[in-house]
């Protein structure tokens, strides 16, 4: 099997290689961007907006999006990066084509300097195969830099949640297909996979939440030290 996963990895790099060679930007690889409904977040989405009215985030700020490890994240993110105006728009059991969809609400409209996004175990989770996954991986970063050609990116890589240990080969795939494609595109990419791993290979204990699934204290402070190099304060 691992032979197998090496073999099915090197395809799918040299593919992504070799698009990336080819087409640039002029087109986007296969996606669920046409295909993916959205509408089950809109109450969420309103609910930023609604708070954005009435507060609204400073332009040139750091907005940290993506799915529930961003939203849990929130409420320390303050304190974590102190003095660098981050704000948190994740919204839970999200997947990377709800970021894409909507980013003309919670991410564009903030003319940010930085963005750090962190989602695609949803989408793994859901069925998507690996290389859809980074098709709208690919949809999302064409959209922010078309419409914030200036702003920084930063990804965080799918995590070794031991709770979806059976989907760990995928989100390799993952992390591999959007490291190549970070390299190439001058975005940060964070390897956390790695870093959440023990000596055995497997999850490091006393990081994660009882659900197996989610980080704790522990878990974000180690979140926290990997992403910081990343922000310009």
């Amino acid at each position: 099997m691992n032979s197998l996963y090496r073999i099915h990895t090197i395809a799918i790099l040299a593919g992504v290689s070799c698009w990336l060679a080819t087409a640039g930007c002029a087109s986007l690889p296969a996606n669920s961007i046409a295909t993916h409904d959205p509408s089950r977040w809109q109450g969420e989405i309103a609910a930023y907006e609604r708070a954005d009215a009435t507060n609204p985030p400073p332009r040139g700020c750091i907005v940290f999006a993506g799915a529930s490890y961003i939203q849990k994240w929130g409420p320390r993110l303050a304190t974590d990066f102190p003095g660098m105006q981050v704000i948190d728009r994740g919204f839970g059991g999200c997947e990377l084509a709800d970021v894409y969809d909507y980013a003309d609400r919670i991410i564009i409209p903030y003319s940010p300097r930085e963005v750090v996004i962190y989602a695609g175990g949803n989408d793994i989770a859901f069925g998507l195969r690996p290389e859809i996954v980074y098709g709208d991986f690919v949809a999302l970063v064409s959209k922010l830099r078309h419409a914030m050609p200036k702003a920084r990116l930063v990804f965080i890589s799918l995590p070794p949640s031991p709770s979806r240990l059976a989907d760990t080969r995928k989100f390799k795939q993952v992390n591999d297909l959007i490291a190549v494609y970070c390299q190439a595109q001058g975005i940060s990419f964070v390897n956390t996979f790695a870093l959440m791993l023990g000596p055995d290979g497997r999850p490091l204990p006393g990081i994660y939440a009882p659900d197996r699934l989610h980080l704790n204290a522990k878990g974000y402070d180690l979140w926290r030290d990997a992403v910081k190099p990343y922000l310009n304060p």
